[in-house]
């Protein structure tokens, strides 16, 4: 099985490509570097003007070596990893938030895979109740994963399909709730207010639940994701950022804007379709991934 890092440089080849035919080489001095080529290249890999040109500054500061000043500036708009806010007694309870066609199904069940490998006992509630093809699809996932599901009937009210597992998760002991939602709009407001009742009756079933909501964004979809982001935050609260599709037409920088936009730990990011594809966050790896390689 390839290593975390040879499959997140493949899947951010596309990324690294289209910036190598920009950047500078890492022999080159601060001096001869044509900034605007840096700024245009970091711009439409999706990093954003004002955020391009705040790296640009710090990258000139490495004098001998612009590759591993950008390497360091990218770095430095990362928050310090934060470890999860789990309860002390389970179930951990994780929200999963996001619009359709990010990968949120999928993701999930990757989730439910991963912490099924851990060793943990996982209850999915299908709260996505308005499309019928997503409980099934999800059905499928949590049955490959080894977890177990509560689901009602298409058009059930999305808040008591979440109630209902908070309650069977502590019943049975379970070690994690994962709790899908339907994919809203984030410009529909009966949608988005539909998805503050299903957090706040979250929390009415188990005292400071959910632990965490972590809200899945199309890599894919460049200044959008920002959007998205910023209202589903404002809504749900979110706790972390799971970044799908990197290895498609996604440009790496988005995931630079969105951690420096909203100072949001990025707990996962999707680099393919498979199981292993769906990898925990590290941004050194990351970078090192995304920017050309330098030996300093």
């Amino acid at each position: 099985m390839a290593s975390l890092f040879s499959r997140l440089k493949k899947g951010l080849s596309r990324s690294r490509d289209n910036l190598s035919q920009l950047l500078p080489s890492q022999n080159d001095s601060t001096e001869h570097v044509n900034w605007d080529d840096v700024e245009d290249a970091l711009i439409m890999a999706d990093c954003g003007p004002s955020l391009s040109m705040q790296l640009i500054e710090n990258a000139k500061k490495n004098k001998n070596n612009p590759i591993a000043g950008l390497q360091q500036a990218m770095l430095e708009k990362f928050p310090q990893p934060k470890p999860l806010h789990e309860p002390t007694q389970p179930p951990f309870v994780l929200l999963v938030v996001g619009v359709n066609g990010t990968g949120k199904t999928t993701t999930i069940g990757k989730l439910a895979t991963m912490f099924r490998a851990q060793g943990k006992s996982v209850l999915v509630g299908a709260a996505d109740t308005f499309r019928a093809a997503a409980v099934d699809q999800l059905a499928v996932w949590v049955q490959r994963a080894g977890a177990d599901m509560v689901r009602q009937h298409e058009g059930a009210d999305p808040s008591a399909v979440a109630f209902d597992t908070i309650q069977r998760g502590i019943a049975r002991a379970y070690d994690v709730v994962i709790i899908d939602t339907a994919g809203r709009v984030q410009t529909d407001k009966g949608l988005m207010n539909e998805l503050a009742k299903v957090k706040r009756v979250i929390g009415k079933a188990l005292d400071n639940a959910p632990h965490e909501v972590w809200h899945v964004v199309d890599g894919g979809t460049g200044h959008n994701a920002i959007v998205q982001v910023d209202k589903f935050r404002e809504v749900a609260g979110t706790t972390g950022l799971i970044v799908t599709k990197l290895d498609g037409s996604a440009k790496g920088g988005i995931v630079v804007q969105l951690s420096h936009t909203y100072g949001l730990p990025i707990r996962y990011i999707g680099v393919g379709e498979s199981l292993e594809d769906l990898m925990p966050f590290d941004a050194k790896s990351f970078i090192d991934g995304l920017l050309p390689e330098t030996t300093s």
